[in-house]
């Protein structure tokens, strides 16, 4: 049975992550900042809870999971924030607390997953990107965020290079609006029908992960051009 890692498991995405890959067979490891009490609920999937801004902590959760599952197939990244805010309100702690939220909690967890694909050899990593990330023109309203995000696309091209002669790869998934319920409260007068169900994007992540669907070349998926 195949295993996959997804970071953030709780969230909107993370659990639309999870079933997706619950629905494929695989064995998953949600990570959770506070585990749920229905963690037992559903076979093959368990609950880890890890402060991923903990280095230490996140490599030492990593090391548990390979006493008990000898590899890693699939790792989705989901954990992260949000903060608006253009240059004029963007001071040193915003950056900061944005930079470890999206940036240092993926690093933490990527890189010793990445270490363990390397040794064996395959392996498909996904980090959740933005479009302010993707192209930081797009990010005057919330420069924190978008530069936090921008270095997601900068790790995937170290790891991509670094793995090139390798089964590995890593993607970054740039979604446009997600529908969620606090992006609704959050735009009421929205048209929702345009923004990206959770569902969807779990989807495109699956699609891939299969090797046979993988173009070789691509590493950011951009939702809205997919499927």
């Amino acid at each position: 049975m195949k295993l996959a890692i997804v970071s953030g498991a709780t969230g909107n995405l993370g659990k639309a992550v999870v079933s997706y890959f619950l629905e494929q067979s695989y064995q998953v490891i949600g990570l959770v900042h506070t585990k749920e009490a229905k963690d037992g609920a559903r076979e093959h999937y368990n609950e880890i809870e890890v402060d991923l801004m903990h280095e230490g902590e996140t490599k030492a959760c990593v090391e548990y999971i390979l006493k008990k599952y000898d590899k890693i197939d699939v790792a989705v990244l989901t954990a992260g924030g949000f903060v608006s805010g253009a240059i004029d309100k963007a001071g040193t702690e915003d950056l900061i607390n944005q930079y470890e939220l999206n940036f240092i909690t993926a690093y933490n967890l990527a890189r010793p997953i990445f270490i363990k694909m390397k040794s064996q050899k395959s392996g498909k990593i996904f980090f959740i990107g933005s479009q302010p990330g993707m192209d930081t023109r797009k990010g005057i309203n919330n420069v924190a965020y978008s530069l936090s995000k921008s270095q997601l696309f900068q790790l995937a091209n170290i790891f991509n290079s670094d793995a090139k002669e390798m089964d590995i790869k890593t993607y970054v998934v740039v979604p446009s609006t997600i529908d969620t319920p606090q992006n609704r409260n959050a735009m009421p007068d929205a048209d929702y029908s345009s923004w990206e169900k959770p569902e969807a994007i779990a989807k495109v992540i699956g699609h891939y992960t299969k090797s046979p669907f993988t173009d070789k070349d691509k590493t950011t998926l951009v939702i809205q051009e997919e499927m």
